[in-house]
């Protein structure tokens, strides 16, 4: 079907925040972007918080995880509507001293983040982005910086077929030896090339760059597509297009300053690596932040406790969307088409966090904002991954569902969704915040 001139407005605006954020601490930074133009107040974790009911505010930790939020008035125990992604995409990461000499070029050790389909990075210009620490006068607070080099600059290039001839019919790939990417060919010298760069590009001095967090991209740009223009493909969907969404529904939610409920964005880093980190789901930074939140405008633990019972949580990450070609790897009875509506995401080993009861509330939600959900399970011969919601749930006694818009090659270097889903998703989003 043919997406409305809304659906495809919106998914132009996410084709654009895509662009802006290659990775983790680019896309946090977009989204502190997005909140400081709409008048959030950014708190820090290390300070003590004095703060206003109605008033906005949002948390940055790591660089690479962000939380927002917006009080009713005089309310500490009001009930939370937590709408929760992540920031994380699977992809490579540089090694410490990573440049290697070889006959003829200068290839990069990199190391798997995630767990990216490898072979769909051969043979594409890609980039760097990440962050670079920098020294200062004071060992245990150094400067952090945000770089991102926006152009191709190296390549993972796959052997010929002339000295593969099986390539077609399966092709075990090493991480440590076949997804070094080139950077550069001979003349080059090798030591301290990608430092050099990285200062270079910030306009500092290369003595002055300590360490870094840097990750490769692809430097292709998200494309609309499609006979129809039904289509978005592009890298990190999953789970940027959730990011963007939640996003969009808490800054239009925010605009109503006599809400009942405490509405919170929750961006957590670290999702495609089992959340277990200090800005990621499986620690208690979320729980700090809430308990400081309440505390903050003079309630207690018993209000902070009525606030997490009262309260509900969507754990927003993308779905596997019916695929044509293979459709034995599907439930065969639930199993959601792209273009059907945000996916309501059930598993009986609880590797999500959705029940019956939470089900049904989401799907509530769906009706009263007039867009279609659908529902996904595992076929039971495969075994499912887990994400957010029962990570976080696990000890945080939040009612909350895991859903997701469904998306074609999940963990590709570039995935497919559906236009009209991801407008589905923000009105969804929405309708859930103003309730």
């Amino acid at each position: 079907m043919t997406p409305t001139s809304e659906q495809l407005q919106r998914a132009r605006a996410l084709c654009d925040f895509l662009r802006h954020s290659p990775v983790n601490f680019l896309a946090v930074h977009t989204v502190r972007q997005m909140l400081d133009a709409a008048g959030f107040t950014a708190l820090n974790m290390a300070e003590r918080w004095t703060l206003s009911a109605a008033t906005p505010y949002y948390v940055t930790v790591n660089d690479s995880a962000v939380f927002a939020f917006v009080t009713p008035s005089g309310a500490p125990s009001a009930p939370l509507r937590v709408i929760a992604a992540h920031s994380d995409s699977p992809c490579f990461r540089l090694k410490p001293h990573c440049e290697i000499g070889a006959e003829g070029a200068v290839k990069l050790n990199t190391e798997v983040y995630g767990g990216p389909i490898l072979y769909t990075w051969f043979d594409r210009p890609l980039s760097l982005a990440g962050r670079v620490i920098l020294r200062t006068s004071d060992p245990i607070h150094p400067q952090r910086r945000i770089v991102d080099f926006k152009r191709p600059l190296m390549v993972i290039p796959h052997l010929a077929i002339h000295f593969n001839r099986e390539v077609n019919a399966g092709n075990k790939i090493s991480a440590q030896k076949d997804m070094l990417p080139v950077v550069a060919l001979s003349g080059v010298n090798p030591a301290g090339l990608i430092r050099n760069l990285t200062a270079a590009e910030l306009g500092v001095a290369p003595d002055d760059i300590l360490d870094y967090d840097l990750s490769l991209y692809d430097t292709a740009l998200p494309a609309i597509v499609g006979a129809d223009s039904s289509m978005i493909c592009a890298g990190r969907l999953d789970d940027l297009s959730m990011v963007h969404a939640a996003t969009e529904a808490f800054l239009t939610a925010a605009k109503v300053k006599e809400a009942a409920t405490t509405r919170v964005l929750a961006i957590f880093d670290n999702e495609e690596t089992g959340s277990q980190t200090k800005q990621g789901a499986g620690s208690t930074v979320f729980e700090h932040i809430m308990r400081r939140m309440v505390y903050a405008l003079g309630g207690s633990d018993d209000d902070f406790i009525r606030s997490i019972a009262g309260g509900f949580l969507v754990s927003a990450d993308n779905a596997h969307g019916f695929h044509p070609n293979y459709p034995e790897k599907y439930d065969p009875t639930n199993h959601p088409v792209l273009g059907g509506g945000p996916c309501i995401k059930i598993n009986a080993r609880c590797k999500y966090m959705t029940d019956a009861d939470t089900a049904a509330v989401f799907a509530e939600v769906c009706r009263r904002a007039g867009v279609p959900f659908q529902y996904f399970v595992n076929h039971s011969d495969s075994a499912g991954g887990s994400t957010l919601g029962n990570i976080l749930t696990g000890s945080l006694p939040l009612r909350g569902v895991d859903m997701g818009a469904p998306v074609w090659a999940m963990h590709s270097v570039s995935e497919t969704a559906s236009v009209a889903d991801h407008s589905y998703c923000i009105d969804a989003f929405t309708t859930f915040y103003g309730l």
